[in-house]
Protein backbone atom coordinates (compact mmCIF):
# COMPACT_ATOMS: atom_id res chain seq x y z
CA UNK A 1 0.00 0.00 0.00
CA UNK A 2 1.40 3.32 -1.05
CA UNK A 3 0.32 6.67 0.57
CA UNK A 4 1.37 8.50 -2.62
CA UNK A 5 -0.39 6.60 -5.12
CA UNK A 6 -2.75 4.81 -3.46
CA UNK A 7 -4.41 1.73 -5.03
CA UNK A 8 -8.10 0.84 -4.83
CA UNK A 9 -10.62 -1.51 -6.44
CA UNK A 10 -13.91 -0.18 -7.37
CA UNK A 11 -16.79 -3.16 -7.89
CA UNK A 12 -19.93 -1.81 -9.69
CA UNK A 13 -22.97 -3.34 -10.36
CA UNK A 14 -24.93 -3.96 -13.70
CA UNK A 15 -27.60 -1.94 -11.86
CA UNK A 16 -25.28 1.09 -11.86
CA UNK A 17 -24.25 0.23 -15.23
CA UNK A 18 -27.61 0.45 -16.43
CA UNK A 19 -27.88 4.37 -15.64
CA UNK A 20 -25.30 5.89 -17.36
CA UNK A 21 -25.97 9.42 -15.89
CA UNK A 22 -24.42 7.95 -12.12
CA UNK A 23 -22.23 5.75 -13.59
CA UNK A 24 -20.59 8.85 -15.46
CA UNK A 25 -20.55 10.91 -12.65
CA UNK A 26 -18.44 8.22 -10.68
CA UNK A 27 -16.67 7.35 -13.45
CA UNK A 28 -15.66 11.21 -13.40
CA UNK A 29 -14.51 11.03 -9.54
CA UNK A 30 -12.04 7.83 -10.65
CA UNK A 31 -10.65 10.36 -13.20
CA UNK A 32 -10.06 13.01 -10.45
CA UNK A 33 -8.68 10.31 -8.11
CA UNK A 34 -6.06 8.86 -10.96
CA UNK A 35 -5.52 12.41 -11.97
CA UNK A 36 -4.23 12.24 -8.13
CA UNK A 37 -1.82 9.63 -8.76
CA UNK A 38 -4.59 6.97 -7.36
CA UNK A 39 -4.71 3.76 -9.14
CA UNK A 40 -8.31 1.84 -9.44
CA UNK A 41 -8.69 -1.38 -10.33
CA UNK A 42 -12.89 -1.39 -11.72
CA UNK A 43 -14.59 -4.84 -11.58
CA UNK A 44 -18.18 -5.18 -12.56
CA UNK A 45 -21.22 -7.65 -12.92
CA UNK A 46 -23.79 -7.85 -15.23
CA UNK A 47 -26.74 -10.13 -13.54
CA UNK A 48 -29.56 -7.48 -14.66
CA UNK A 49 -28.34 -7.31 -17.97
CA UNK A 50 -28.00 -11.50 -17.55
CA UNK A 51 -31.33 -11.99 -16.38
CA UNK A 52 -32.61 -9.86 -19.10
CA UNK A 53 -31.08 -11.65 -21.88
CA UNK A 54 -31.99 -15.05 -20.65
CA UNK A 55 -35.89 -13.86 -20.75
CA UNK A 56 -35.85 -12.93 -24.34
CA UNK A 57 -33.67 -16.06 -25.12
CA UNK A 58 -36.04 -18.08 -23.33
CA UNK A 59 -33.48 -19.60 -20.52
CA UNK A 60 -35.11 -19.93 -17.45
CA UNK A 61 -33.33 -18.00 -14.49
CA UNK A 62 -32.50 -20.16 -11.38
CA UNK A 63 -31.09 -18.65 -8.86
CA UNK A 64 -30.65 -20.60 -5.07
CA UNK A 65 -30.28 -18.48 -2.14
CA UNK A 66 -29.74 -15.10 -4.39
CA UNK A 67 -26.86 -16.80 -6.04
CA UNK A 68 -27.16 -18.11 -9.77
CA UNK A 69 -27.15 -21.06 -10.84
CA UNK A 70 -24.85 -21.69 -13.91
CA UNK A 71 -25.70 -24.49 -16.51
CA UNK A 72 -23.84 -24.22 -20.14
CA UNK A 73 -26.38 -21.97 -21.58
CA UNK A 74 -26.44 -19.76 -18.91
CA UNK A 75 -22.34 -19.51 -19.40
CA UNK A 76 -23.13 -18.44 -23.11
CA UNK A 77 -25.02 -15.82 -21.75
CA UNK A 78 -22.95 -14.11 -18.71
CA UNK A 79 -19.75 -14.28 -21.56
CA UNK A 80 -21.85 -12.65 -23.66
CA UNK A 81 -23.25 -9.77 -21.40
CA UNK A 82 -20.10 -9.65 -19.18
CA UNK A 83 -17.48 -10.18 -21.92
CA UNK A 84 -19.83 -7.78 -23.94
CA UNK A 85 -22.37 -4.79 -23.29
CA UNK A 86 -21.64 -4.61 -19.77
CA UNK A 87 -17.85 -4.26 -20.38
CA UNK A 88 -17.99 -1.89 -23.54
CA UNK A 89 -20.80 0.30 -21.99
CA UNK A 90 -18.44 1.00 -19.32
CA UNK A 91 -15.56 1.59 -20.99
CA UNK A 92 -17.28 4.01 -22.97
CA UNK A 93 -18.86 5.75 -20.41
CA UNK A 94 -15.02 5.77 -18.69
CA UNK A 95 -13.34 6.99 -21.84
CA UNK A 96 -15.94 9.94 -21.81
CA UNK A 97 -14.83 10.19 -18.21
CA UNK A 98 -11.42 10.93 -19.13
CA UNK A 99 -10.25 7.88 -18.26
CA UNK A 100 -7.42 5.56 -20.27
CA UNK A 101 -10.05 2.65 -19.83
CA UNK A 102 -9.10 -0.61 -20.88
CA UNK A 103 -11.42 -3.63 -21.35
CA UNK A 104 -10.32 -6.94 -19.66
CA UNK A 105 -11.81 -10.06 -18.92
CA UNK A 106 -10.94 -12.17 -15.84
CA UNK A 107 -10.12 -15.14 -18.41
CA UNK A 108 -7.45 -12.19 -20.18
CA UNK A 109 -3.76 -14.06 -19.21
CA UNK A 110 -5.75 -15.89 -16.48
CA UNK A 111 -5.96 -12.45 -14.18
CA UNK A 112 -8.72 -14.53 -12.61
CA UNK A 113 -7.46 -17.89 -11.67
CA UNK A 114 -10.87 -20.21 -10.66
CA UNK A 115 -11.38 -24.00 -10.18
CA UNK A 116 -15.24 -25.06 -10.58
CA UNK A 117 -17.26 -24.51 -7.50
CA UNK A 118 -17.94 -27.93 -5.91
CA UNK A 119 -21.79 -28.90 -4.77
CA UNK A 120 -22.21 -26.88 -1.71
CA UNK A 121 -24.84 -25.96 1.01
CA UNK A 122 -25.82 -22.28 1.20
CA UNK A 123 -27.75 -20.31 3.59
CA UNK A 124 -31.55 -20.20 2.09
CA UNK A 125 -30.52 -23.33 -0.22
CA UNK A 126 -32.13 -26.22 2.63
CA UNK A 127 -30.06 -29.03 3.84
CA UNK A 128 -28.46 -30.46 0.56
CA UNK A 129 -25.65 -29.24 -1.25
CA UNK A 130 -26.40 -27.33 -4.07
CA UNK A 131 -24.51 -28.04 -7.60
CA UNK A 132 -24.15 -24.36 -9.16
CA UNK A 133 -23.20 -25.52 -12.47
CA UNK A 134 -20.62 -23.21 -14.45
CA UNK A 135 -19.36 -21.35 -11.20
CA UNK A 136 -16.02 -21.06 -9.99
CA UNK A 137 -14.00 -20.42 -6.41
CA UNK A 138 -11.06 -18.21 -6.63
CA UNK A 139 -7.74 -19.70 -6.29
CA UNK A 140 -5.19 -16.72 -7.61
CA UNK A 141 -5.33 -13.29 -8.88
CA UNK A 142 -2.02 -12.45 -11.52
CA UNK A 143 -1.31 -9.16 -10.23
CA UNK A 144 1.64 -8.43 -12.06
CA UNK A 145 -1.00 -7.69 -15.27
CA UNK A 146 -2.55 -4.81 -13.30
CA UNK A 147 0.48 -3.43 -12.62
CA UNK A 148 1.63 -3.61 -15.85
CA UNK A 149 -1.23 -1.55 -17.21
CA UNK A 150 -0.55 0.69 -14.50
CA UNK A 151 2.22 1.16 -15.30
CA UNK A 152 1.48 2.43 -18.64
CA UNK A 153 -0.80 4.78 -17.49
CA UNK A 154 -4.08 2.51 -17.96
CA UNK A 155 -7.16 2.03 -15.61
CA UNK A 156 -8.50 -1.98 -16.32
CA UNK A 157 -12.12 -2.58 -15.96
CA UNK A 158 -12.54 -6.28 -15.49
CA UNK A 159 -15.70 -8.64 -16.02
CA UNK A 160 -15.96 -11.46 -13.14
CA UNK A 161 -15.48 -14.68 -15.56
CA UNK A 162 -12.81 -16.63 -14.07
CA UNK A 163 -10.68 -19.64 -16.35
CA UNK A 164 -9.16 -22.94 -14.88
CA UNK A 165 -5.52 -22.12 -15.84
CA UNK A 166 -4.20 -25.24 -15.10
CA UNK A 167 -6.66 -27.40 -16.48
CA UNK A 168 -5.93 -29.71 -19.96
CA UNK A 169 -7.80 -29.88 -23.38
CA UNK A 170 -8.41 -27.86 -26.06
CA UNK A 171 -10.02 -24.62 -24.02
CA UNK A 172 -9.73 -23.96 -20.73
CA UNK A 173 -12.92 -24.07 -18.50
CA UNK A 174 -14.43 -20.38 -18.16
CA UNK A 175 -16.55 -19.95 -14.96
CA UNK A 176 -19.23 -17.52 -13.74
CA UNK A 177 -18.02 -15.71 -10.48
CA UNK A 178 -20.13 -13.27 -8.37
CA UNK A 179 -18.13 -9.70 -9.01
CA UNK A 180 -18.44 -8.85 -5.15
CA UNK A 181 -16.39 -12.04 -4.95
CA UNK A 182 -13.43 -10.93 -7.70
CA UNK A 183 -13.61 -7.38 -6.60
CA UNK A 184 -12.73 -9.16 -2.86
CA UNK A 185 -10.24 -11.25 -4.12
CA UNK A 186 -8.50 -8.54 -6.19
CA UNK A 187 -8.31 -5.92 -3.24
CA UNK A 188 -6.72 -8.52 -0.87
CA UNK A 189 -3.95 -9.90 -3.50
CA UNK A 190 -3.38 -6.20 -4.19
CA UNK A 191 -3.36 -5.11 -0.42
CA UNK A 192 -5.24 -2.36 -1.58
CA UNK A 193 -5.74 1.14 0.27
CA UNK A 194 -9.56 1.08 -0.36
CA UNK A 195 -12.44 -1.55 -1.51
CA UNK A 196 -15.03 0.27 -3.12
CA UNK A 197 -18.34 -2.27 -2.62
CA UNK A 198 -21.28 0.06 -4.34
CA UNK A 199 -24.80 -1.16 -3.73
CA UNK A 200 -28.47 -0.23 -4.08
CA UNK A 201 -28.62 1.55 -0.64
CA UNK A 202 -26.38 3.88 0.66
CA UNK A 203 -24.75 2.07 3.33
CA UNK A 204 -25.02 -0.27 6.23
CA UNK A 205 -28.50 0.54 7.59
CA UNK A 206 -29.51 -0.02 11.16
CA UNK A 207 -33.22 -0.14 9.86
CA UNK A 208 -32.77 -2.21 6.08
CA UNK A 209 -35.88 0.03 5.24
CA UNK A 210 -35.38 3.70 6.51
CA UNK A 211 -32.30 4.96 4.58
CA UNK A 212 -31.42 7.88 6.87
CA UNK A 213 -30.36 4.84 9.82
CA UNK A 214 -27.14 4.74 7.42
CA UNK A 215 -23.95 3.82 9.83
CA UNK A 216 -21.17 5.91 9.03
CA UNK A 217 -18.10 3.82 10.38
CA UNK A 218 -17.80 0.44 11.37
CA UNK A 219 -14.62 -1.26 13.17
CA UNK A 220 -14.14 -4.77 12.93
CA UNK A 221 -15.30 -5.92 16.13
CA UNK A 222 -18.26 -3.80 15.75
CA UNK A 223 -19.46 -4.63 12.69
CA UNK A 224 -19.30 -8.69 14.08
CA UNK A 225 -21.15 -7.71 16.66
CA UNK A 226 -23.99 -5.85 14.81
CA UNK A 227 -24.82 -9.55 13.16
CA UNK A 228 -24.75 -11.12 16.35
CA UNK A 229 -27.33 -8.23 17.03
CA UNK A 230 -29.20 -8.82 14.29
CA UNK A 231 -28.94 -5.12 13.03
CA UNK A 232 -26.98 -6.51 9.61
CA UNK A 233 -29.51 -8.67 8.24
CA UNK A 234 -30.26 -10.55 4.93
CA UNK A 235 -28.26 -9.72 1.91
CA UNK A 236 -25.67 -7.31 3.74
CA UNK A 237 -24.13 -10.14 6.15
CA UNK A 238 -22.07 -11.59 3.12
CA UNK A 239 -21.18 -8.23 2.35
CA UNK A 240 -19.76 -7.26 5.28
CA UNK A 241 -18.45 -11.02 5.93
CA UNK A 242 -16.50 -10.48 2.82
CA UNK A 243 -15.00 -6.92 4.05
CA UNK A 244 -14.07 -8.04 7.37
CA UNK A 245 -11.83 -11.32 5.45
CA UNK A 246 -10.34 -8.53 2.90
CA UNK A 247 -9.70 -6.27 6.40
CA UNK A 248 -7.96 -8.99 7.63
CA UNK A 249 -5.80 -10.06 4.71
CA UNK A 250 -4.25 -6.55 4.57
CA UNK A 251 -7.18 -4.43 2.39
CA UNK A 252 -6.88 -0.73 4.50
CA UNK A 253 -11.10 -0.20 4.61
CA UNK A 254 -13.54 -1.25 2.88
CA UNK A 255 -16.78 1.38 1.78
CA UNK A 256 -19.56 0.14 1.46
CA UNK A 257 -21.45 2.60 -0.50
CA UNK A 258 -23.99 3.82 -2.63
CA UNK A 259 -23.02 5.47 -6.77
CA UNK A 260 -22.53 8.55 -6.03
CA UNK A 261 -20.43 10.71 -3.87
CA UNK A 262 -17.16 8.50 -4.30
CA UNK A 263 -14.93 11.90 -3.81
CA UNK A 264 -16.90 12.88 -0.33
CA UNK A 265 -16.15 8.99 0.64
CA UNK A 266 -12.40 9.31 0.26
CA UNK A 267 -12.26 12.74 1.77
CA UNK A 268 -14.47 11.85 4.58
CA UNK A 269 -14.52 8.22 5.08
CA UNK A 270 -18.04 7.11 6.21
CA UNK A 271 -19.32 10.64 5.15
CA UNK A 272 -21.55 9.08 2.08
CA UNK A 273 -21.39 5.34 2.70
CA UNK A 274 -20.18 3.11 5.34
CA UNK A 275 -16.28 2.94 6.12
CA UNK A 276 -15.43 -0.37 7.50
CA UNK A 277 -11.86 -0.64 8.94
CA UNK A 278 -9.33 -2.51 11.67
Amino acid sequence: MSAERPVAVLKVGGDVVSHPEALGELLRDVAALVGKGWRFAICHGGGPQASELSRRLGIATNKVGGRRVTDAATLKVMKQVLAGEVNVDLVATALAAGLDAIGLSGVSAGLVDARRRPPIVVSGGGDEPVDFGYVGDVVGIRTELLEHLWAGGYTPVINTLGVDTEAEGAAAPIFNINADTVAARIAGALRADHLFALTNVPGVLRDKDDPSTRIPRLSAREARQAIADGVIVGGMIPKIEEALDNLEHGVGAVHITGARGLLAEVEAPGSHGTALSR
